[in-house]
C-alpha cells in the first residue's frame, strides 16, 4: 500500500492516532523516526491503517480504525472473561458494549483492581505474553505480619509447584500489607506466593499495570486510556534486546 497512491497520508494517520499534530508528524517522518512495515517512512507516503504497521521510534502506533482502550477498576465477584454462564457479571458488562472488547489478561473472581479491555490485538499480545515482561503491581492484605526473612524470600523467588518465581519487588507499607511487583503471568501467582511463605492473602488489589496506576478510579468504574497512555504501555512492553517477543507461554490469573 505504501508504494502506491491509494490510502491515507501517513501524517494524517499519525495525527488521528492522537499522539501528535500533522505538522509534528511531518517532522517525525523527516527525522527518520517513523517506519511503515519495518521500512523508513517517507514524507507524503500513503498507508492503509487497516493493514500497514506503523511505528514511532520502533514502538507500534495503534492506527487501525475503531480501536478502543478502556481501563477498568474491577470489583470483587466479577470474572475476567467475555462471557461466563456461571457468573452473574463479567468485566465486559461494565464497559460499553460496542465495539466488542475483551479483557487483557485475567484477574481471578476475588481479586480487585486494574484491567485493560480493548479490541487492540497488538496491545493485548504485548501486555499478556510472558516474553514482554510488563510489570504489574499489587497490594496484598495478608494474614499475619511477614518477617524480614519472609519478604526476602518473596523478593528472591518462591518455589511453587510450577517452578521458582522470578525475583520480585516487595515492600511492606504497613503491618500485614504487602506491595508486590511482578512481571510473570502465572495462574494466581501472588496468592500462591503469599500462601507458600505462610501468609495467605485476605484481599488483593492490582494497582498498576506498567506505567498506568489506579489513581482515583473507583471500583466498578472505567475510563478511556489516552493515546499517550496507550503508547506508554507499548513502550513498557518493548521486549529485551535479543528477544523475539514471541516465545511460547500462557498468561494466568493473579
Amino acid at each position: 500500500m505504501s508504494a502506491g497512491t491509494a490510502g491515507e497520508r501517513l501524517q494524517k494517520v499519525l495525527a488521528r492516532a492522537g499522539l501528535t499534530s500533522r505538522r509534528e508528524a511531518e517532522e517525525l517522518i523527516a527525522a527518520g523516526r517513523v517506519s511503515v512495515n519495518g521500512q523508513p517512512a517517507r514524507l507524503g507516503q500513503r498507508v492503509d491503517p487497516r493493514t500497514d504497521r506503523v511505528a514511532l521510534d520502533g514502538v507500534p502506533v495503534p492506527v487501525a480504525p475503531g480501536l478502543v482502550h478502556y481501563l477498568l477498576n474491577k470489583p470483587p465477584g466479577v470474572v475476567s472473561t467475555v462471557r461466563d454462564p456461571h457468573a452473574p457479571h463479567t468485566v465486559v458488562d461494565l464497559v460499553p458494549s460496542e465495539p466488542p472488547v475483551h479483557p487483557v489478561g485475567r484477574l481471578d473472581r476475588d481479586t480487585e483492581g486494574l484491567i485493560v479491555l480493548t479490541n487492540d490485538g497488538e496491545l493485548t499480545h504485548r501486555l499478556t505474553h510472558p516474553s514482554f515482561g510488563v510489570d504489574k503491581e499489587y497490594l496484598a492484605k495478608v494474614k499475619g505480619t511477614p518477617s524480614r526473612e519472609v519478604l526476602r524470600r518473596l523478593r528472591q523467588g518462591v518455589d511453587l509447584d510450577d517452578g521458582m518465581t522470578a525475583p520480585a519487588r516487595v515492600s511492606m507499607p504497613e503491618p500485614g500489607l504487602v506491595r508486590l511487583t511482578i512481571h510473570e503471568g502465572r495462574n494466581r501467582q501472588v496468592r500462591r506466593m503469599c500462601q507458600a511463605v505462610g501468609h495467605p492473602v485476605e484481599r488483593l488489589v492490582r494497582v498498576r499495570i506498567g506505567p498506568i496506576g489506579i489513581g482515583r478510579l473507583a471500583p466498578g468504574s472505567w475510563r478511556h486510556l489516552q493515546p499517550a497512555e496507550v503508547r506508554d504501555l507499548l513502550v513498557a512492553s518493548q521486549p529485551p534486546k535479543g528477544s523475539s517477543g514471541g516465545a511460547s507461554g500462557r498468561p494466568g490469573r493473579r
